[in-house]
Formats: structure tokens, C-alpha cells, sequence
């Protein structure tokens, strides 16, 4: 399969389609038994077991090439609720804006955005993560070290992908096809890296942290990472920066990265890494894979919708811009007068001050009704009523300022990447 190809988002059923067999090996990592009837190797076998939601047992009697009906009737990942499915190669899924309704994200609603295959194995008793590097005592800890040794939060913590709203990219970013479902705000628990790395000592020439995770490369290339990112210490030693062990009182699902994932708010979601296994301090800015070239990076300068820009002319992304989502009601929703809002705002590391509703393409705006966020990291949460004067259509407009001011705009410089649209949403109402 060409690296195009790979990139281009696929139904599974249309991935068997030319050659089950292929497929078998490329998606799933599979290898048949010489009779074609079930799993040579164990990787195999764990990956579509993480998508099914649970063991097979009868896999030794499935054929070679087989598409779970799971899979062949609808794009279904098990323990996930309504989201639609960009890729499978790595799975990559979105959640609709009106399923994200809930104040705090249900594991259900959580998107899903992966790098990589999930680990072959996951032994929840034997886990470990590593801190090491430019620390004084560099520590192999198990989940259950992590509970007895350190305190235990549980916070509700904000994660969006650097690349939620590639869609709307005119023209087009190369990359999964988000429209507005790649951020959630879910309850997460677990202990704050802050903590952990004062306990292994960090040295006084550290100035980045460089994480690993047990997931494999598309390749299945031993020892080749699909992605590992960093951050600058002094984001590392904030408060709200978890290493979680729960999602929301409940095992982290296994496609957000059970047993063990960074929760890393108001950054890209890159750096909430998955199936955490390493935290390495270094004294340079991290190189891993994703970290350098064009990988979660925007242009230092404005640039031309198409134009070619010089790797050196890109600058790592760090926070998320000010942003809003209408969640309540659907979009192309029907209303006879008066439309209940709600939704969400967040803005990377700073306080939202403010949400605002036009019904008249940005004439006028109505201030809605802010709650505070529950911790730094949540997003806020908003409603507000509005009437419609009349019959007829009706744009409704949602626009969030933050402490320093900035506020959402109609519409964004185009970058190569697609990344960090956070221009105004809107949804449709008529009124009848």
C-alpha cells in the first residue's frame, strides 16, 4: 500500500476488499495458520480484540481474511457511542457535536486519535513506567507504585487534537479530515507528573521531556516508534498534567490508551501520550517522531493558502487557541420560536471570560450564560436561550474571548498542516 493510500481514510470493509489476506497482515498484523483458520501470533489477535471491546474465543476456528460483522455492518468501535470513524489504519474517530452534550465526557463520546497499533499486550499488574534520563534517581514504577507512592487526583481535563477542524482547510491539509470532534473533557485520575518528576530529582540542565509508549509502529517495525513528543519542563511541572491510570472512575478505554496515558490540557492532544511507558528528561528540545519537519509544527509567518514553506520557517505548536461548540441543538434542527443552547469553550492554558450567540451573521451578538470550570484544564460550560423573530432560516453563531482578549475568528490563516482552526461554529436552525 502506498504511502497515500495509507494516509486516505478507508472502511474496513472496503480495506478486505482487493485482498483479505493482505489485509489481514497490514491492518491487524496478522498471520494465518497454514490452514488460513486463525492467529499465528498474539499481536494480531490483541488488536482486534482492543476493537471488538474483548477477547475472541473461538479465534482459532476464524478464517483468514474475515471482517468482524462488527465491522462490515457499520464503522463500530465497541465501548464507543455514535462516533464516526476517519480511519482505520490507525483508528482514528471523531464524536458529532450534539453527542458531545454531556458536561463531562462519557468514555462512550471520547474521540480517538492514534499514531500507531495498540500494544499486543497489556499486563495491567506488571505495567511499568520509566523515569529516567537527566534525573538523580531514575525510577521503574508500577500503577500500583504510582497509587501508594503519590497522591491521587481526579480532575476534569480538556484534550484536543492539533488537528481538529483540518476539514474546513481551503485548500485542502493533508491529514484525517476532522471536522469539530477531536477534543473531549473527560474526568481522569491519576497522579500529577509534577510530583513524579520531583520525586526522581530533575537535574538543573533538563529543559524537555521525551515520552514513549508501548504502541507499534504502522510497520510493525521492531523497536521503531510511531510517535513520541515533548514538552518544555515548565509545562511538565504544572499542576494539572496527569499521568492517568482511569477515565472517568472506569479503566481507560483501550484505544485511549489503557492501562496507563498522559493527560497533557490545553496542548495538542499529541502530548497526552498513550500506553505511557517512558518519561525521559533531555537537555535539548525533543526530536522523536512527530517532533520535527512539519508534524504538529505552523508556519512562524503568515503564508499564502498552498504556499510551500521551508521546514525551518515552522514552529512547534504549544498552546490551543480560544475556541467554542455549539452542542445543543443538532444542526438542521427545526425550532417553533425559542432555541435552548448549551455547549462548551475552552483556550489552551487561559480562563474563557466570555461566550456570545448571533442569529444575524455577526450584526449583533447576546452574551450567554459562562459557569466556571470545575479546574484548570476543563473546559467551560455554556447555555443561552434565543428567539427566532420570524420563519425561516437561521444561522446561529457561538464566539469565545479568553483573558487575554482574543477571541474566535470567522475564519483562519491556512496553514500546510491543517492545524488549530478555531474559527467561530455554526449550526442551522428553522424556525417553522
Amino acid at each position: 500500500m502506498s504511502k497515500e493510500e495509507q494516509q486516505k481514510p478507508q472502511n474496513l470493509t472496503e480495506f478486505f476488499e482487493k485482498d483479505p489476506q493482505q489485509a489481514d497482515r497490514e491492518f491487524f498484523g496478522r498471520k494465518t495458520h497454514p490452514d488460513r483458520r486463525g492467529f499465528l501470533k498474539g499481536a494480531g489477535l490483541a488488536t482486534m480484540g482492543a476493537l471488538l471491546g474483548g477477547a475472541i474465543p473461538f479465534h482459532r476456528d476464524m478464517p483468514g481474511g474475515l471482517v468482524p460483522v462488527a465491522f462490515a455492518n457499520e464503522d463500530v468501535i465497541i465501548g464507543k457511542d455514535g462516533l464516526t470513524l476517519l480511519n482505520d489504519r490507525p483508528v482514528n474517530a471523531e464524536t458529532p457535536p450534539h453527542l458531545l452534550d454531556d458536561p463531562i465526557t462519557p468514555t462512550a463520546r471520547h474521540f480517538v486519535r492514534n499514531n500507531g497499533l495498540p500494544p499486543a499486550q497489556v499486563d495491567v499488574a506488571n505495567w511499568t513506567l520509566t523515569i529516567d534520563g537527566l534525573v538523580d534517581n531514575p525510577m521503574t514504577l508500577t500503577i500500583a507504585d504510582l497509587k501508594e507512592k503519590f497522591e491521587v487526583h481526579t480532575m476534569a481535563l480538556a484534550i484536543e487534537c492539533g488537528g481538529n477542524g483540518r476539514a474546513a482547510f481551503d485548500p485542502p491539509a493533508k491529514g484525517n479530515q476532522w471536522t469539530l470532534g477531536a477534543v473531549a473533557c473527560s474526568n481522569w485520575t491519576g497522579v500529577k507528573l509534577k510530583d513524579v518528576l520531583n520525586a526522581a530529582g530533575v537535574k538543573a540542565n533538563a529543559i524537555y521531556t521525551a515520552h514513549e509508549g508501548a504502541d507499534d509502529h504502522l510497520s510493525r517495525k521492531p523497536g521503531k516508534l510511531p510517535i513520541s513528543r515533548g514538552m518544555p519542563i515548565d509545562k511538565a511541572l504544572t499542576d494539572n498534567v496527569l499521568i492517568a491510570f482511569e477515565q472517568n472512575g472506569e479503566a481507560i478505554h483501550p484505544l485511549n490508551g489503557a492501562p496507563l496515558r498522559l493527560v497533557v490540557p490545553g496542548w495538542p492532544g499529541s502530548l497526552s501520550h498513550k500506553w505511557l511507558k517512558r518519561i525521559y528528561l533531555r537537555d535539548v528540545v525533543h526530536d522523536g517522531p512527530k517532533m520535527t519537519g512539519k508534524a504538529y509544527r505552523v508556519p512562524n509567518r503568515p503564508v499564502a493558502p498552498g504556499e510551500k514553506v521551508a521546514k525551518e520557517d515552522f514552529e512547534i505548536i504549544e498552546r490551543m487557541p480560544v475556541k467554542s461548540l455549539i452542542t445543543h441543538p443538532q444542526t438542521g434542527t427545526n425550532s417553533e420560536g425559542v432555541v435552548e443552547l448549551r455547549g462548551h469553550a475552552w483556550s489552551g492554558d487561559r480562563a474563557v471570560t466570555k461566550v456570545e450567540i448571533s442569529i444575524d451573521f455577526g450584526s449583533t451578538w447576546q452574551l450567554a450564560e459562562l459557569e466556571p470550570a470545575v479546574n484548570p484544564g476543563a473546559w467551560y460550560n455554556w447555555k443561552h436561550n434565543v428567539e427566532l423573530p420570524q420563519k425561516g432560516y437561521y444561522e446561529i453563531w457561538a464566539k469565545a474571548t479568553d483573558e487575554a482578549g482574543q477571541a474566535q475568528p470567522h475564519g483562519i490563516p491556512w496553514n500546510p498542516k491543517g492545524y488549530l482552526n478555531n474559527s467561530m461554529h455554526r449550526i442551522s436552525v428553522n424556525k417553522v
